[in-house]
């Protein structure tokens, strides 16, 4: 399982990204995401995990976000993206609460 830090704002976007594609390489096809400890973030945090989606889906893998913030899911509806992460959900990690990207 991968997991997003506390912060992710323009200044960590890349080496997060960097970070999250080199780690996702050695996960199963079935790549998980913790987002729970996403407190301080902007709307790069939704580009990091749209990219890393394109990358999963390069290598042929789904992308599942647990436990998403209310306001990453806003930043989304926003931008117009919801979609692609529906349905997220604010919850603890469930199977049931997953968004799953693919």
């Amino acid at each position: 399982m991968l997991v997003l830090p506390q912060m992710l704002k323009h200044e960590q976007a890349t080496a997060c990204l960097a970070m999250l594609t080199q780690a996702m390489r050695q996960e199963p096809p079935e790549v998980v995401v913790d987002c729970g400890a996403l407190t301080q973030f902007d709307s790069s945090a939704l580009a990091v995990l749209l990219e890393l989606r394109r990358a999963c889906l390069h290598d042929q893998k789904t992308l599942t976000l647990q436990a998403c913030p209310e306001r990453l899911s806003t930043l989304a509806r926003v931008y117009g993206v919801l979609d692609l992460f529906a349905p997220v959900s604010g919850d603890a990690p469930a199977p049931q609460d997953a968004a799953t990207l693919a």
